[in-house]
């Protein structure tokens, strides 16, 4: 399609952009683990950054977003035009709609893009995965690649700062289809979150070598006082 290569022809360039303006390369591990043909692609979220790298990386991505986001003009319009797949939220058929959707979309051969924690969250921050990806993962009948990474210690969220430094994202070893959807869950977040803690830790070794701060401090709860 191509307006996907539109896409990810602007996520390349985003890349380069990142590398020579401000220092931040990126590094993809284990892309010999990508499946060909339909896939349910699982990745950790902690920065606008994987949304366009993760596009590049694979043939024909579907990404799951919210329905509000295609309401922005011409950048929504395109993800329309891509048939990227909404989620209607509040409904009680949203998540059926959606799974039958990216059924559909797999099944012609396409790699469904999913966030399992729906937002974006903070490097270190406990893991908050929704129900939605365990029934996808029914619904698709397909291999699941998981994903982790460490873009939020050099791209914070909610944040202007974007550090120097070495971004790994990492493609893991693919879930096959058919399993419980409760063993399902358990092993997508055991390696997700096993894989990102790894990636944590040498993305602080290196700030820590160039004498930076690895990251900002998480938030504190209001006080109860």
């Amino acid at each position: 399609m191509a307006i996907t290569r539109v896409a990810q022809a602007w996520g390349r360039s985003n890349v380069w952009l990142l590398k020579v303006l401000v220092g931040t390369r990126v590094e993809i591990r284990g892309a010999e683990r990508i499946p060909r043909g339909g896939l349910l692609i699982a990745s950790k979220h902690q920065s606008f950054l994987e949304t366009f790298v993760l596009i590049g990386c694979v043939e024909d991505p579907a990404v799951i977003l919210k329905r509000e986001l295609q309401w922005i003009p011409i950048w929504g319009w395109l993800t329309v035009k891509a048939r990227m797949i909404p989620v209607h939220r509040g409904g009680p058929y949203a998540l059926a709609r959606m799974n039958r959707r990216a059924a559909a979309e797999a099944a012609a051969g396409r790699q469904i893009i999913i966030f399992p924690e729906g937002t974006r969250r903070p490097p270190g921050a406990e893991p908050a995965y929704r129900s939605g990806i365990r029934h996808l993962y029914t619904s698709l009948d397909k291999p699941c690649l998981p994903v982790a990474l460490n873009s939020g210690v050099f791209w914070p969220r909610r944040h202007w700062l974007r550090r120097p430094g070495t971004v790994v994202i990492e493609f893991l070893d693919p879930i096959p289809p058919g399993l419980d959807r409760d063993v399902f869950s358990r092993r997508l977040e055991e390696a997700i979150e096993t894989a990102s803690a790894r990636l944590l830790s040498e993305a602080e070794a290196e700030l820590a070598a160039a004498g930076a701060c690895a990251r900002p401090a998480l938030p504190r709860p209001a006080s109860l006082d």
